[in-house]
Protein backbone atom coordinates (compact mmCIF):
# COMPACT_ATOMS: atom_id res chain seq x y z
CA UNK A 1 0.00 0.00 0.00
CA UNK A 2 1.57 3.38 -0.98
CA UNK A 3 0.54 6.17 0.72
CA UNK A 4 0.95 8.63 -2.14
CA UNK A 5 -1.76 6.32 -4.05
CA UNK A 6 -4.35 8.02 -1.04
CA UNK A 7 -2.34 11.40 -0.22
CA UNK A 8 -0.73 13.45 -3.34
CA UNK A 9 1.58 15.86 -1.07
CA UNK A 10 2.97 12.51 0.53
CA UNK A 11 6.24 12.75 -1.97
CA UNK A 12 7.17 16.42 -1.66
CA UNK A 13 7.92 16.34 2.51
CA UNK A 14 11.08 15.28 3.47
CA UNK A 15 9.77 12.12 4.97
CA UNK A 16 7.37 11.16 1.52
CA UNK A 17 9.92 8.77 0.64
CA UNK A 18 9.65 5.98 2.88
CA UNK A 19 7.90 3.07 1.39
CA UNK A 20 6.65 1.71 5.26
CA UNK A 21 3.00 1.26 6.03
CA UNK A 22 0.61 4.04 6.88
CA UNK A 23 1.10 2.16 10.78
CA UNK A 24 4.67 2.05 10.67
CA UNK A 25 5.15 5.68 9.74
CA UNK A 26 2.51 6.85 12.59
CA UNK A 27 4.72 4.66 14.97
CA UNK A 28 7.65 6.77 13.98
CA UNK A 29 6.39 9.82 13.88
CA UNK A 30 7.93 11.42 16.62
CA UNK A 31 11.76 10.32 14.88
CA UNK A 32 10.34 11.34 11.39
CA UNK A 33 9.40 15.04 12.53
CA UNK A 34 12.47 15.18 14.24
CA UNK A 35 14.70 14.66 11.55
CA UNK A 36 12.60 17.09 9.13
CA UNK A 37 12.72 19.80 11.24
CA UNK A 38 17.03 19.56 10.46
CA UNK A 39 16.24 20.48 7.18
CA UNK A 40 13.67 23.65 7.91
CA UNK A 41 14.22 26.97 6.67
CA UNK A 42 14.95 30.01 8.46
CA UNK A 43 10.85 31.30 8.17
CA UNK A 44 9.89 28.46 10.79
CA UNK A 45 10.62 29.77 14.84
CA UNK A 46 11.54 26.99 17.28
CA UNK A 47 11.10 26.46 20.59
CA UNK A 48 12.20 23.42 21.75
CA UNK A 49 10.61 20.56 19.57
CA UNK A 50 7.95 22.42 18.38
CA UNK A 51 8.54 24.08 14.80
CA UNK A 52 5.80 26.85 13.82
CA UNK A 53 6.11 28.56 10.09
CA UNK A 54 6.72 32.34 10.26
CA UNK A 55 2.66 32.74 8.52
CA UNK A 56 0.41 29.78 10.95
CA UNK A 57 -0.71 31.43 13.89
CA UNK A 58 -1.32 30.08 16.95
CA UNK A 59 -3.78 31.38 19.47
CA UNK A 60 -3.30 31.82 23.00
CA UNK A 61 -4.77 28.41 25.02
CA UNK A 62 -3.63 25.99 22.21
CA UNK A 63 -1.42 23.50 24.16
CA UNK A 64 1.00 21.96 21.65
CA UNK A 65 3.58 19.29 22.62
CA UNK A 66 5.93 18.62 20.62
CA UNK A 67 7.59 16.87 18.39
CA UNK A 68 5.36 19.03 16.02
CA UNK A 69 6.03 21.19 12.66
CA UNK A 70 2.95 23.88 12.28
CA UNK A 71 3.31 24.47 8.16
CA UNK A 72 2.88 28.06 6.40
CA UNK A 73 -0.75 29.72 6.75
CA UNK A 74 -1.98 26.96 8.95
CA UNK A 75 -4.20 28.16 12.17
CA UNK A 76 -4.35 26.36 15.50
CA UNK A 77 -7.52 27.48 17.65
CA UNK A 78 -7.38 28.22 21.25
CA UNK A 79 -8.17 24.61 23.50
CA UNK A 80 -6.98 22.33 20.57
CA UNK A 81 -4.18 19.96 21.67
CA UNK A 82 -1.40 18.81 19.42
CA UNK A 83 0.31 15.81 20.93
CA UNK A 84 2.57 12.88 20.51
CA UNK A 85 4.00 13.77 16.83
CA UNK A 86 2.12 16.24 14.63
CA UNK A 87 2.73 17.38 11.49
CA UNK A 88 0.08 20.27 9.57
CA UNK A 89 1.40 21.43 6.31
CA UNK A 90 0.16 24.16 5.14
CA UNK A 91 -3.31 25.90 5.10
CA UNK A 92 -4.86 23.67 7.45
CA UNK A 93 -7.50 24.57 10.49
CA UNK A 94 -7.35 22.97 13.68
CA UNK A 95 -10.72 24.23 15.57
CA UNK A 96 -11.86 24.65 18.95
CA UNK A 97 -11.32 21.36 21.72
CA UNK A 98 -9.84 18.83 18.39
CA UNK A 99 -7.22 17.17 19.63
CA UNK A 100 -4.40 15.85 17.58
CA UNK A 101 -2.50 12.96 18.36
CA UNK A 102 0.50 11.10 16.39
CA UNK A 103 -1.16 12.63 13.13
CA UNK A 104 -0.17 14.13 9.92
CA UNK A 105 -2.61 16.61 8.00
CA UNK A 106 -1.73 17.77 4.61
CA UNK A 107 -2.79 21.09 2.89
CA UNK A 108 -5.99 22.86 3.08
CA UNK A 109 -7.35 20.32 5.20
CA UNK A 110 -9.62 20.92 8.44
CA UNK A 111 -10.87 19.72 11.83
CA UNK A 112 -14.34 22.11 12.41
CA UNK A 113 -14.38 21.27 16.29
CA UNK A 114 -14.37 18.92 18.86
CA UNK A 115 -12.41 16.02 17.12
CA UNK A 116 -10.52 13.58 17.66
CA UNK A 117 -8.04 12.23 15.23
CA UNK A 118 -5.57 9.65 16.57
CA UNK A 119 -2.44 7.85 14.81
CA UNK A 120 -3.91 8.86 11.11
CA UNK A 121 -2.36 9.99 8.13
CA UNK A 122 -4.92 12.72 6.30
CA UNK A 123 -4.70 13.61 2.94
CA UNK A 124 -4.85 17.63 1.46
CA UNK A 125 -8.56 19.41 1.26
CA UNK A 126 -9.82 16.56 3.65
CA UNK A 127 -12.99 18.26 5.98
CA UNK A 128 -14.02 16.88 9.01
CA UNK A 129 -17.09 18.49 10.26
CA UNK A 130 -18.17 18.57 14.27
CA UNK A 131 -17.95 16.12 16.48
CA UNK A 132 -16.28 13.59 13.93
CA UNK A 133 -13.83 11.46 15.11
CA UNK A 134 -11.06 8.98 14.22
CA UNK A 135 -10.42 6.47 16.30
CA UNK A 136 -7.28 4.32 17.26
CA UNK A 137 -7.54 1.90 19.74
CA UNK A 138 -9.85 -1.25 19.59
CA UNK A 139 -11.01 -0.88 23.38
CA UNK A 140 -13.72 -3.53 22.65
CA UNK A 141 -11.65 -6.55 21.79
CA UNK A 142 -9.65 -8.47 23.90
CA UNK A 143 -7.02 -8.76 20.94
CA UNK A 144 -6.23 -4.93 20.20
CA UNK A 145 -4.39 -5.80 17.12
CA UNK A 146 -5.08 -3.39 14.59
CA UNK A 147 -6.65 -5.47 11.32
CA UNK A 148 -8.17 -4.07 8.23
CA UNK A 149 -10.15 -5.71 5.36
CA UNK A 150 -9.32 -4.22 2.38
CA UNK A 151 -10.77 -5.54 -1.09
CA UNK A 152 -10.42 -9.06 -1.14
CA UNK A 153 -7.25 -9.13 1.71
CA UNK A 154 -7.13 -8.67 5.37
CA UNK A 155 -4.10 -6.69 6.62
CA UNK A 156 -2.90 -7.80 9.78
CA UNK A 157 -0.99 -4.21 10.97
CA UNK A 158 0.86 -6.00 14.18
CA UNK A 159 0.27 -2.60 16.22
CA UNK A 160 -2.22 -1.66 18.37
CA UNK A 161 -2.96 1.48 17.39
CA UNK A 162 -3.51 2.69 14.07
CA UNK A 163 -6.64 5.74 13.41
CA UNK A 164 -6.75 6.16 9.38
CA UNK A 165 -5.08 6.53 6.42
CA UNK A 166 -7.69 9.09 4.55
CA UNK A 167 -7.12 10.16 1.00
CA UNK A 168 -7.22 13.48 -0.40
CA UNK A 169 -10.64 15.18 -1.03
CA UNK A 170 -12.80 13.05 2.08
CA UNK A 171 -15.31 14.65 3.49
CA UNK A 172 -16.33 13.40 6.67
CA UNK A 173 -19.71 14.74 8.07
CA UNK A 174 -20.77 15.43 11.96
CA UNK A 175 -20.31 13.16 14.96
CA UNK A 176 -19.22 10.04 12.24
CA UNK A 177 -16.56 7.75 13.75
CA UNK A 178 -13.94 6.46 11.75
CA UNK A 179 -13.26 2.92 13.60
CA UNK A 180 -9.54 1.81 14.39
CA UNK A 181 -8.00 1.18 11.29
CA UNK A 182 -9.80 2.57 8.17
CA UNK A 183 -7.98 3.10 4.93
CA UNK A 184 -10.66 5.96 3.10
CA UNK A 185 -9.83 6.29 -0.89
CA UNK A 186 -9.53 9.65 -2.36
CA UNK A 187 -13.01 12.20 -2.47
CA UNK A 188 -14.90 9.25 0.20
CA UNK A 189 -18.00 10.73 1.94
CA UNK A 190 -18.98 9.59 5.17
CA UNK A 191 -22.76 10.74 6.01
CA UNK A 192 -23.22 12.28 9.53
CA UNK A 193 -23.55 10.33 12.37
CA UNK A 194 -21.94 7.18 10.42
CA UNK A 195 -19.79 4.56 11.06
CA UNK A 196 -16.75 3.28 9.07
CA UNK A 197 -15.58 0.15 10.44
CA UNK A 198 -13.04 -2.24 8.59
CA UNK A 199 -12.33 -4.57 11.04
CA UNK A 200 -12.73 -8.11 10.05
CA UNK A 201 -15.20 -9.01 12.61
CA UNK A 202 -17.29 -5.86 12.08
CA UNK A 203 -17.24 -6.62 8.12
CA UNK A 204 -18.45 -10.33 9.06
CA UNK A 205 -21.24 -9.37 11.38
CA UNK A 206 -22.57 -7.11 8.48
CA UNK A 207 -22.42 -10.26 6.03
CA UNK A 208 -23.84 -12.57 8.26
CA UNK A 209 -27.52 -13.40 8.39
CA UNK A 210 -28.99 -12.59 11.83
CA UNK A 211 -30.83 -15.55 13.93
CA UNK A 212 -33.62 -14.66 16.20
Amino acid sequence: MLIRAYVSRWSVVSFGNDMASPWSITQAAPRLLCEAMTSLGAEYHFDGDVAVHASAKIEAGATIKGPAIIGPRSFVSASALLRAGVFIDEDCIIGPAVELKTTFMFSGSKAAHLNFIGDSIIGSDVNLEAGSMVANYRNELSDKTIRIVLGDQVIDTGVEKFGALIGDGTRVGANAVIAPGAVLNRDARVPRLGLVDQHPLHMSELSSPKVP
